[in-house]
């Protein structure tokens, strides 16, 4: 059994914050314009959301990685 996980490639991310309008409970974007995650599992109920918040990135800079249980 394996889980999905959020990975972020902090030296890509620009901080735009198009994932946290995808994904708000999951994704905000600081003052700063550093990326927060809230949680890295993602649950079969927030799947599609999370997917969507990868693919809109534009910078690339998250994927959803298949780790171990």
């Amino acid at each position: 059994m394996t889980i999905l996980r959020i990975d972020v490639d902090r030296n890509r991310c620009t901080g735009i914050g198009i994932c946290e309008s995808y994904a708000p409970d999951r994704f905000e974007v600081d003052d700063d314009g550093t990326l927060i995650v809230r949680g890295e599992d993602v649950s079969a109920a927030e799947r599609d959301e999370i997917e969507q918040a990868v693919n809109g990135c534009p910078a690339a800079a998250l994927r959803l990685v298949e780790v171990p249980a």
